[in-house]
């Protein structure tokens, strides 16, 4: 069975907080790397996604990938500047987005987030092959015979997208920056996530302090269950883990969540998961 394999490089909601408080979950924002047998996949570029470029120098091979964004909120995007396979001419990436049509578009994003006065540099310093994409949430993208990425739009401000990747009879679900929608579950997120191996969901709150976060386009480790419960998840993995929260305090969201769903894990930087 060919492999199919999620490596954590960030793991942070917001902005990055190194520091000797979070080194257990790691302080760096979203990026996870997915193999599909010899396809990659990469979610998310925030600055987790710097480390993960130098590894990929280390191969030494020609690099053909896709990069699917949830959203353009800078603690997703902020590492793309960073990501030193894009300056490298050998290279070919597409990069999805899938909630930004029609008022805007990805190439004229990453343009005017990599321009004066935000950054010195712009866009057509890179040299690899890059193919900016947009589509809307909701549509499917078949990548290749043995690999289909479903989307889904999600409660958060400005749009985000969720992703389900399929392969080879095995599948897990990112669902991150999504605000659970406790009186009404939204129908189409549980049916992307029904059945998967593994949920990666947005959990960085509290249900003490949810209340005050109300409208943010976030959610809490009990959500997380709930969802994990309502799509017959068989591993719910907390994630989007929020800056203020050191490492001794997601410990206690992970117990918390296990207590009434034993099958809840904590992403954690560097972990390698494999379906």
């Amino acid at each position: 069975m060919s492999d199919f394999l999620i490596r954590f490089w960030g793991v942070r909601g917001s902005l990055p907080c190194p520091g000797a408080a979070t080194k257990r979950y790691g302080g760096n924002t979203p990026c996870i790397e997915v193999r599909c047998g010899d396809r990659l996949v990469i979610l998310d570029a925030g600055t987790g996604i710097r480390e993960f470029g130098a590894a990929l120098d280390q191969q030494g091979s020609p690099i053909d990938a896709d990069l699917f964004l949830t959203h353009c909120h800078y603690d997703h995007v902020i590492g793309i500047p960073f990501f030193s396979p894009f300056f490298q001419p050998q290279h070919r990436f597409r990069m999805w987005a899938g909630n930004l049509l029609p008022d805007f578009r990805l190439k004229e994003v990453m343009q005017s987030m990599m321009s004066e006065p935000l950054f010195p540099i712009g866009i057509d310093t890179f040299r690899a092959d890059i193919d900016y994409r947009d589509f809307k949430a909701g549509e499917t993208v078949k990548l290749c015979e043995s690999v289909t990425v479903r989307t889904v739009p999600l409660n958060h401000p400005g749009g985000a997208t969720g992703y389900r990747i399929d392969y080879r009879g095995r599948s897990f679900s990112y669902i991150t920056d999504d605000e659970w929608r406790r009186s009404k579950p939204d129908p189409q997120l549980i049916a992307i996530a029904k059945g998967t191996d593994l949920l990666i969901y947005d959990t960085p709150y509290t249900e003490a302090e949810i209340g005050a976060k109300k409208g943010w386009g976030h959610s809490t480790w009990r959500d997380g269950v709930d969802f994990a419960k309502a799509a017959e998840a068989k591993t719910l993995c907390l994630f989007h883990h929020a800056p203020e929260h050191d490492d001794d305090a997601i410990d206690v969201l992970l117990a918390q969540a296990r207590a009434v769903h034993p099958s809840t894990i904590a992403a954690v930087e560097g972990d390698v998961i494999r379906l």
